[in-house]
């Protein structure tokens, strides 16, 4: 049994015991038929889990997301959520798009919604999926995280507002990486910008309440090697005090990845972000491990210049 079969059984089970009289849900033999097949269900998913993860997250709405989809590109769109449940055949998503409803994370008027379903081809660290004769291609970064590719099969660049990474809804610790990507030296400086959500390590006191984190970062190199430099780091955190200045060193992992570790005054460690190519960075907490983020903001930042 694949996921979407799985999640047609449940809602069958939440059917027929809801419609039970309530005299009716005591321990008799109907009532032990339904326990009995509530075990069995999750039973099955226990196996399904294995093969199957669904995905969320909130992503600009570029020509190739807007194409699959069958969106208009000339209908006016601030960001796509997603919620995407994938098996190594088939797929399931449902979309909420449409224009920012100021000062929330919802839609004016809801906005507009899409369900698609489909067949999924897998090759290595990449998902086909499939809508008639349209292809949507994501890559695999780990189990947590997924990232849509653009037409030249890069990752794609979102913009200041949102990313094109899907995060898993139900993370496991992960420090595994599926790709070794090359990486290429900037001559003078080179410009991150994102939203976050607030889980980034330190920089929000426990109790403090925050929905996101809004990031400009410029990196200034000192040389050649792109080895260390300066940086700036502008956004929430700092806004009050017009930003922050440190130095920043490259540090890199036992996988072989490279780390950008921007250093406070005292030589500490304030951000961490793995490059995951020339234009894709992701914050990771002091034990290498991308962050995963939720249905509105994830860990990524795009390079801009």
């Amino acid at each position: 049994m694949n996921f979407i079969a799985f999640h047609q059984e449940i809602i069958t089970f939440q059917k027929v015991f809801f419609q039970l009289p309530s005299g009716s849900r005591r321990f008799d033999k109907k009532f032990m038929r339904i326990v009995h097949c509530t075990l069995l269900i999750l039973f099955t998913f226990s196996f399904a889990k294995a093969s199957a993860n669904t995905y969320t997250g909130s992503t600009p709405a570029g020509v190739v997301v807007r194409t699959f989809l069958g969106i208009s590109l000339k209908d006016s769109i601030d960001f796509i959520r997603w919620l995407i449940t994938l098996d190594n055949s088939s797929y399931m998503l449902d979309c909420n798009y449409g224009i920012s409803k100021p000062n929330t994370n919802g839609f004016i008027d809801g906005g507009k919604k899409i369900k698609l379903s489909g067949n999924v081809r897998k090759k290595e660290y990449y998902y086909l999926l499939q809508n008639g004769n349209k292809v949507l291609k994501i890559a695999s970064i780990n189990n947590n995280l997924l990232h849509f590719l653009d037409a030249n099969n890069n990752l794609a660049i979102g913009n200041s507002g949102w990313s094109y990474t899907l995060n898993d809804t139900y993370p496991v610790p992960d420090t595994a990486i599926n790709f070794n990507l090359t990486r290429s030296a900037f001559k003078d400086s080179m410009t991150l910008e994102g939203r976050s959500p607030c889980g980034v390590p330190g920089i929000i006191p426990e109790g403090m309440l925050c929905y996101k984190l809004k990031w400009y970062i410029v990196l200034y190199t000192d040389g050649a090697s792109n080895a260390s430099g300066t940086y700036k780091v502008y956004g929430t955190p700092w806004r009050k005090q017009g930003g922050m200045t440190g130095h920043w060193k490259l540090i890199t992992t036992k996988s072989g990845h490279v780390t950008f570790r921007l250093n406070k005054d005292d030589g500490s460690a304030l951000l961490n972000l793995l490059q995951m190519d020339n234009n894709i960075f992701v914050f990771t907490d002091a034990a290498n491990r991308l962050l995963v983020g939720n249905q509105d903001f994830s860990y990524t930042l795009n390079r801009f210049f």
